[in-house]
């Protein structure tokens, strides 16, 4: 349970970190980038739940990926 939950925040923040790439707000920070890559990963879930869409590793990442870039566009309009 511990290793699953590490692995999560890891890969959360690695998927946060490419999502702010792909937006170009890398420099917000790395606890930025985790918190918005959980966040993200989450969402990205939901999204592919409601499509019924994944089932494998590739298509989680894809679309914890897809989820990041949508919370940091919404945190960002959000701001404005």
């Amino acid at each position: 349970m511990l290793i699953k939950l590490i692995v999560e925040i890891i890969i959360g923040a690695a998927v946060g970190s490419l999502a702010g790439k792909i937006m170009g707000k890398e420099k917000q920070g790395f606890l930025v980038n985790l918190i918005l890559g959980v966040v993200g990963s989450f969402v990205g879930g939901l999204i592919g739940n409601l499509l019924k869409v994944g089932g494998g590793w590739l298509s989680g990442l894809v679309l914890a990926v897809v989820g990041s870039c949508l919370v940091i566009f919404v945190v960002g309009k959000m701001k404005q």
